[in-house]
């Protein structure tokens, strides 16, 4: 593993982005100069003029950038985004894929936007969405709005066992015994996120039943129906802000809806989550028809977010969870043996200690260990963020061992001189 080079968390991600953005023909050189020196940094300087001191307690440099000892499947991911976006033909796509940080999108989305800013021109397929909130108690990202008829069923990745297998999304409702619906409307006033084909991933479990599309004044079924894969293909006549789905189930009946992809045909930068409320590692190995739902959209580099959830328990292996990250990776690279991977290391987290009683999840370190020796191993790109260094939650305040059991962060009252970082987060493009 060559030298750290130290970056902000959030020009981690942009350096990312853009750094082989204009390789074009010095791409040779670039290549050269990256094995020679895996040290190798971009800086965006106007990013660290935007934090002032008001938000000291951001540790900036407790971030990290790190690189695997191959740094070719990176280079052949820019030499595609550089032709992508020179050529406007084709298209790239990037996948995030994580727990309840995922899945609440707040991270996924600002990436998203600041590719869209970067390169410029409509957006590309918005890829993957996920009705959550179909369901009782389960967040939804904030850029597209669910509203259902009746109260979905939920499984999860997470689960011991279920109801039916589940796919790429790792997540699924469904709905029994009557007419149920779901409805989708885009929720995102910066960029047109307009679809003309809708791509339902779901099956049904008993009699068949055809998915019933609305929009406007319009009802129609779906134009294609793979059942083997458990697809269905509506191929619209105008580009959709708004859709609804409906499902007619009998009283034997049971519809799964696994996910929508929504696509539009447009050149450019897909950027898809996915994300499941406390997934780990072999959540995802437990998701029978993964592979396969993602052959049909491979994607060309996957930021990994998963591991807090791996190593919140008492009993951490990291044995088992390098192994566990070596299996999903080769089930990922099924679908593109070409795919580049980034990892993304823990934030702290509580560790209970007795009843009523928790200290500071001391694991970090051992899973950014992993992450390098990952990177070495299949020979990815690994930045690691903060090396479990990063100091959130309770270490900020000074906590230790033996602390009173935290309230869950999302409902915390932001002291005064924190809300105005939550208000440039949820603001800021």
């Amino acid at each position: 593993m060559g030298r750290c080079a130290k970056l902000t968390l959030i020009a981690l991600i942009l350096s990312s982005m853009t750094a082989f953005a204009q390789v074009d023909e010095t791409t040779d050189s670039v290549a050269l100069e990256m094995e020679a020196d895996t040290s190798a940094v971009w800086v965006l300087p106007e990013l660290f003029s935007a934090y002032d001191s008001t938000f000291a307690f951001i540790r900036f440099n407790d971030d990290t950038l790190c690189w695997g000892k191959d740094s070719m499947p990176l280079v052949r991911f820019y030499e595609k985004l550089d032709r992508v976006i020179r050529t406007r033909r084709g298209n790239v796509h990037i996948m995030h894929i994580g727990g309840s940080h995922v899945q609440a999108g707040t991270m996924s989305h600002r990436i998203r936007k600041h590719v869209l800013a970067e390169y410029g021109g409509e957006p590309a397929d918005r890829g993957l969405i996920f009705p959550y909130s179909a369901a009782n108690a389960c967040n939804n990202p904030r850029d597209y709005c669910i509203t259902r008829s009746d109260v979905f069923s939920l499984i999860r990745n997470v689960y011991q066992q279920y109801p039916s297998p589940l796919g790429m999304s790792g997540i699924s409702v469904y709905c029994t015994q009557t007419v149920h619906s779901i409805k989708f409307t885009m929720n995102e006033p910066d960029y047109d996120f307009a679809t003309d084909t809708l791509i339902l991933f779901g099956r049904s479990n008993g009699m068949y039943i055809d998915p019933v599309l609305k929009y406007d004044t319009i009802w129609r079924f779906s134009d294609e129906a793979d059942l083997d894969n458990e697809r269905y293909y509506f191929y619209l006549d105008r580009p959709l802000q708004e859709f609804t789905f409906y499902f007619p189930c009998g009283a034997a009946d049971t519809f799964f809806v696994n996910g929508v992809w929504l696509k539009n045909g447009r050149p450019g930068v897909t950027f898809t989550s996915i994300g499941v409320n406390g997934a780990a590692v072999p959540s995802y190995l437990r998701c029978k028809n993964f592979t396969r739902d993602m052959k049909a959209f491979p994607p060309d580099l996957v930021i990994f977010g998963i591991g807090v959830n791996d190593a919140f328990g008492k009993d951490f292996d990291s044995t088992i969870f390098k192994n566990n990250y070596l299996q999903l990776i080769a089930r990922i690279r099924e679908t593109n043996p070409d795919c580049a991977f980034i990892f993304l290391s823990n934030n702290d987290t509580w560790k209970k200690v007795r009843r009523g009683r928790y200290t500071v999840n001391q694991t970090g370190p051992q899973v950014s260990d992993v992450m390098h020796r990952l990177a070495d191993l299949t020979c990815l790109l690994g930045p690691i963020r903060g090396d479990g260094r990063a100091r959130l939650h309770g270490q900020m305040a000074g906590q230790g061992a033996g602390a009173e059991r935290p309230r869950p962060l999302h409902r915390q009252r932001l002291q005064p001189h924190r809300r105005p970082l939550l208000a440039r987060l949820r603001t800021t493009p």
